[in-house]
């Protein structure tokens, strides 16, 4: 892909952005900002068991991070808790395939740290009502 193809691509996932919504009975939910710029990003996940069976996100915020968060949504189908918490800032990177300066790098990295905050929260939760 050129740098055109790949700038394109980001541009139709922020015009045309994937799994946009909200689930009303998601197992995890969470939102989290970027301050410096303004970016939202509020991640939702429907679990059979530990595996991911439906995503969505709402957000406002430059095309970098709401392309980013809709990227993600699409890698997270049918992903299992664990395989969710081993993405990386590399993956995002791989995913957008375009150098980002160090601002523009945390409104990628935006989505990758609400869907881990919300599955480390989630995690939490489960293991506490074991505890129990």
């Amino acid at each position: 892909m050129s740098i055109t193809d790949e700038i394109d691509l980001i541009l139709d996932h922020y015009r045309n952005p994937r799994n946009f919504g909200e689930i009303s009975d998601a197992h995890v939910k969470h939102k989290d900002s970027n301050p410096l710029c303004g970016d939202v990003v509020e991640l939702y996940l429907k679990l059979d068991g530990d595996r991911v069976v439906d995503v969505k996100f709402k957000g406002k915020g430059c095309a970098i991070s709401q392309a980013s968060a809709s990227m993600l949504t699409e890698r997270l189908f049918n992903k299992t808790l664990d395989e969710v918490v081993k993405l990386t800032k590399a993956d995002i990177l791989d995913m957008l395939k375009i150098e980002l300066s160090p601002v523009r790098l945390k409104c990628a990295l935006l989505s990758l740290k609400v869907l881990k905050g919300g599955v480390y929260s989630y995690l939490g939760r489960k293991l506490e009502d074991l505890e129990e």
